[in-house]
């Protein structure tokens, strides 16, 4: 009998049971832990990750990459300090980087909704503020941000309520901050047209902020705004979108006035709103494109490049043995001198 088969022949296992066996999320064998009473198990990894199970789940149901929630957090903004949002969480257990939604007037919109699945489904931890459902939105915030952007040169961001609506979503960063399972350094801003010259603002008080994405944001007063940003910025707009114009013009001059790096990302042939599912300008391969280039900058610059693979220290060449030193000579004798020629005896007479 194998060991995992011991788990069909125990009917009265009880939750928390290890027993050796095949996970039947991740279909490996090993130590395995009984979730339920219906045979259902889990390797250690999965078992930490148990929320999201029911007992009604068949074995082998892959484990959702994210998980959404409706929120109340504190503010200052509105009469009752509360305020309610949408945070889509991934279900991964590390630490996860943030990125913050801006709504304009309009809310939780088609656009923000596929951005926040697009970036929890990549791992970012991500909020939408719910504007409609604050006494920050209104009739009179439409018409403070649409009369000044047309009529003004840009939206005033030291207007009255556009300064109560980046309060509301400084409280919303702050609370997606103090969430558990996430990374407070790495945060990011992003938003679209109206809702994008509102992330440039919030970005350009926020000095904690790890980057900021914009698509196709209206001109904002004053128009040096841009020059307080000092983290990575892209920009993203369609070729024939001529209400950004005059914000793309902002940001190239902003450039050269601050240190920070900023992309510039202009898609050909599409209008105002190509992002927009349920707009005639929604251009579904410009959408796309445009899509893959916000993540990919979201992701160079909130998460951390994986762990290069540690190094095998260089084996040590062994070096060629000496020659063995010669044995000394013995030194080296001088001849002895040779012994002068004596003359004869002389004979006596």
């Amino acid at each position: 009998m194998r060991d995992d088969d011991r788990l069909l022949n125990l009917p009265d296992t009880q939750f928390g049971s290890g027993i050796v066996g095949v996970c039947d999320i991740c279909g490996a064998r090993q130590a395995v832990v009984v979730l339920t009473k219906e045979r259902f198990k889990l390797c250690v990894l999965d078992f930490l990750n148990k929320t999201w199970l029911k007992t009604d789940k068949k074995p082998g149901v892959p484990a959702p990459l994210y998980r959404s929630e409706r929120v109340v957090f504190e503010t200052g903004t509105n009469r009752s300090g509360k305020a309610q949002g949408i945070v889509l969480s991934p279900t991964k257990r590390v630490k996860h980087p943030i990125v913050l939604l801006t709504p304009d007037t309009y809310g939780i919109t088609t656009t923000l909704l596929d951005a926040a699945i697009r970036f929890a489904r990549q791992g970012f931890e991500v909020m939408v503020p719910d504007v409609i459902k604050s006494d920050s939105a209104g009739p009179s915030l439409h018409v403070a941000l649409r009369s000044s952007a047309q009529l003004r040169g840009g939206v005033d961001v030291h207007s009255a309520k556009v300064v109560q609506l980046l309060r509301l979503y400084s409280d919303a960063l702050d609370y997606l901050r103090s969430r558990e399972m996430v990374d407070p350094t790495k945060a990011a801003v992003f938003g679209t047209s109206y809702g994008a010259s509102l992330a440039l603002a919030l970005a350009a008080e926020k000095t904690r902020l790890a980057a900021v994405a914009l698509a196709y944001p209206m001109p904002v007063r004053p128009p040096d705004l841009a020059n307080l940003i000092t983290v990575p910025l892209l920009y993203v707009r369609g070729s024939e979108d001529h209400a950004t114009a005059k914000a793309w013009k902002q940001l190239v001059a902003a450039q050269s006035a601050t240190r920070a790096k900023f992309e510039f990302v202009e898609i050909p042939g599409v209008r105002h709103h190509f992002l927009a599912r349920d707009l005639p300008a929604y251009e579904v391969g410009a959408a796309e494109a445009a899509w893959s280039r916000v993540i990919g900058f979201l992701s160079k610059n909130l998460v951390p490049p994986p762990p290069k693979p540690p190094t095998m220290p260089p084996k040590p060449v062994a070096s060629a043995a000496p020659p063995p030193a010669a044995a000394p000579k013995p030194p080296a004798t001088s001849p002895a001198p040779a012994a002068a020629p004596t003359a004869p005896p002389t004979p006596s007479g």
